[in-house]
């Protein structure tokens, strides 16, 4: 099954379900809120209206999640390119709902940044609560995937040991365009995740690279928090980060980049000035 939340005009938003070739929209605000209902099935089973899916207008798949968690050095691959050993325990950073923007909205540049770099994503979204949760018990607990970009402010991320700052920029992380549940998509099976800038392919990699996959990652967070319906994981990004190559190469006004997972669906956005 895939869900999304489209933008139904002057603020609205829906989530919505692909029946065929159309979105069914559902009496739900988003896939955040249709996952915290309780009467989720019956909303999915009663549509309140539809519209083509070339038409839709995505927002972010979930707007507003308590929770973002990211997952750094977690591809095996990007490890290497970065220098770094493996890591024993997963290593991790939290972000805002004020940095998710839609699958096609423009990517802020603050006038701050100049180093701003991309890292394509595969993004868990939890379906149910989670708390001191096994592998079996947190695996059941996804309710889906998603594709984000995880842009990075690497001059604010490199101020200091700890990397929120770098990572937390109001409108820099696109998610979408929808989600997949997991009896139809499994990373374990290495879907291709991949990022180009201006047409120019700057990653490739496989979600099967992942050091901590996504039920180590959902029941490793759920020793320290409670993971509820709608928070997102991101789980790390493979090779070929602008701030590894040589020379280091960063993304500007205009340029635009596309983000896309195998099975899922892709982003493409182009980065703009800050509208703050």
């Amino acid at each position: 099954m895939k869900l999304t939340t489209v933008r139904t005009g002057n603020g609205a938003t829906s989530a919505a379900v692909q029946r065929g070739d159309v979105w069914e929209l559902v009496a739900a605000d988003d896939v955040g809120a249709l996952l915290n209902s309780p009467e989720r099935d019956e909303i999915l089973a009663r549509p309140t209206g539809s519209l083509p899916l070339g038409a839709a207008d995505f927002a972010p798949v979930v707007i507003a999640p308590r929770k973002i968690l990211c997952c750094g050095h977690n591809y095996r691959a990007h490890i290497a390119e970065m220098g770094r050993d493996a890591p024993e325990f997963p290593t991790l950073f939290a972000k805002f709902a004020d940095t998710l923007v839609g699958a096609a909205d423009d990517i802020a540049l603050a006038p701050s940044v100049s180093a701003l770099d991309w890292e394509a994503e595969l993004a868990v979204v939890v379906g149910s609560t989670v708390r001191h949760a096994d592998r079996d018990e947190a695996a059941a607990a996804i309710a889906g995937y998603t594709v984000a970009n995880d842009i990075s402010a690497r001059d604010w991320q490199n101020r200091t040991p700890q990397w929120l700052q770098g990572k937390a920029f109001d409108g820099t992380t696109p998610l979408g365009p929808v989600m997949v549940t997991p009896d139809e998509f499994d990373p374990a099976e290495g879907a291709r995740i991949t990022c180009s800038v201006n047409g120019v392919l700057r990653q490739s990699g496989s979600t099967d690279d992942l050091v901590f996959d996504a039920a180590h990652l959902l029941s490793y967070i759920s020793e320290f928090t409670a993971l509820r319906p709608g928070d997102i994981v991101l789980t790390g990004t493979p090779s070929g980060v602008g701030a590894a190559a040589t020379p280091p190469t960063f993304l500007g006004a205009g340029d635009v980049v596309e983000t896309a997972v195998e099975g899922i669906g892709m982003l493409i956005n182009i980065i703009g000035k800050d509208a703050s």
